[in-house]
């Protein structure tokens, strides 16, 4: 992805905040969603986990996953479907460290769309690199929207957020009932790590995520915020020297 910013040239309206683009890191927050969380019960206290996590769990997204608007999203040989997940994702817009709860919305710079996609595994427990750092398996856009446009913090953690695929919707969800809304996030974030103008902050996805194989079309859309398009295709094999 050319790291640009994903609106034109100029501070974002009605923030004073100069131009920007994306730094290139990405971080998602898993089990963020309570649904989900409330869904591992026992197994919760069981190994691999052993407890509920306290913190915040936090997925990296490297540069190599990063894809646009309309990206076509290559899925492995050895893959089925992928797992869509859709999240709220959060641009930070100044250097953010050890942040009030209440002061979080100084640090936002806007909110867009990821599509946080992942080969179909069933454990948080060990850092899922093959399944979720693929070529292409973050696609963000189509723009960023300020905070205010969408009724601020409040009204950010009450969009609704839909997949379909080829057209049809396959998955409801909204931005609410997380463990950590974005402001609480945001806060437990940067008690242990800084994040910089232009990183990606994703809020989580919701439980159940939507499947899709290669040649459909996804799009997701979340309220007040618009739609990211992306197509699954199915991923080139080099041939043999």
């Amino acid at each position: 992805m050319n790291l640009v910013p994903l609106v034109k040239s100029g501070p974002l309206p009605g923030l004073p905040v100069p131009p920007w683009q994306l730094s290139g890191r990405v971080y998602g927050a898993l089990l963020n969603h309570a649904p989900e969380l409330a869904a591992l019960g026992d197994a919760a206290q069981q190994p691999p986990y052993k407890a509920p996590p306290r913190a915040p769990v936090l997925q990296v997204k490297p540069r190599n996953t990063l894809a646009g608007d309309g990206a076509q999203v290559p899925v492995p040989a050895e893959a089925a479907t992928l797992e869509i997940g859709a999240s709220l994702a959060i641009v930070i817009g100044r250097t953010a460290c050890r942040v009030a709860e209440g002061d979080a919305a100084s640090v936002i710079a806007g909110l867009t769309i990821a599509a946080d996609i992942r080969v179909p595994h069933a454990s948080h427990y060990r850092p899922a690199v093959r399944q979720r750092a693929r070529d292409g398996f973050c696609p963000l856009g189509p723009r960023v929207v300020a905070l205010a446009d969408v009724g601020g913090l409040a009204g950010a953690d009450a969009l609704s957020v839909t997949v379909a695929v080829h057209g049809q919707p396959v998955h409801h969800s909204h931005t609410g009932e997380r463990v950590r809304g974005i402001a609480r996030l945001i806060a437990d974030v940067t008690e242990f790590m800084t994040l910089e103008a232009g990183d990606v902050l994703m809020l989580g996805v919701a439980a159940q995520a939507s499947q899709a194989r290669v040649g459909q079309a996804v799009a997701i859309t979340i309220d007040g915020i618009g739609t990211l398009h992306l197509t699954l295709v199915a991923e080139a094999v080099e041939a043999a020297a």
